[in-house]
């Protein structure tokens, strides 16, 4: 579960991360990026463990808040099901249609970017 709320989290923050402080980005950075504990963070940033639990808790629900609104995360999961089935069907009947597959492949590029 632990890993599932990470890959989470670090989802909203790739497209919510411009939205945030500073400070929330640093923090989140540190924390799920880079795998630093609450401890080492405090002491980078001279404040309490508390300090930086609050301010990781406070930012994971202001994430949350701005997916439930703007729903980037869950559309852009959605795209790309949608992008895999339809290179999934592509190279089960199609596999030597080159336009086909030409167009399967912009459209890999352009999730990609």
């Amino acid at each position: 579960m632990e890993i599932e709320k990470n890959e989470r989290i670090n989802s909203l923050f790739e497209f919510y991360q411009p939205l945030l402080t500073e400070k929330q980005n640093q923090y989140l950075e540190l924390y799920y990026a880079d795998d630093f504990s609450l401890g080492e963070i405090a002491e980078n940033f001279n404040v309490s463990r508390q300090a930086v639990y609050d301010n990781i808790k406070r930012t994971e629900k202001i994430l949350e808040a701005y997916e439930a609104k703007l729903h980037l995360d869950a559309e852009f999961q959605a795209r790309n099901k949608q992008a895999d089935e339809i290179q999934q069907y592509v190279k089960q009947y199609y596999p030597n249609d080159r336009q086909l597959n030409n167009l399967v492949g912009r459209l890999e590029n352009l999730e990609e970017e």
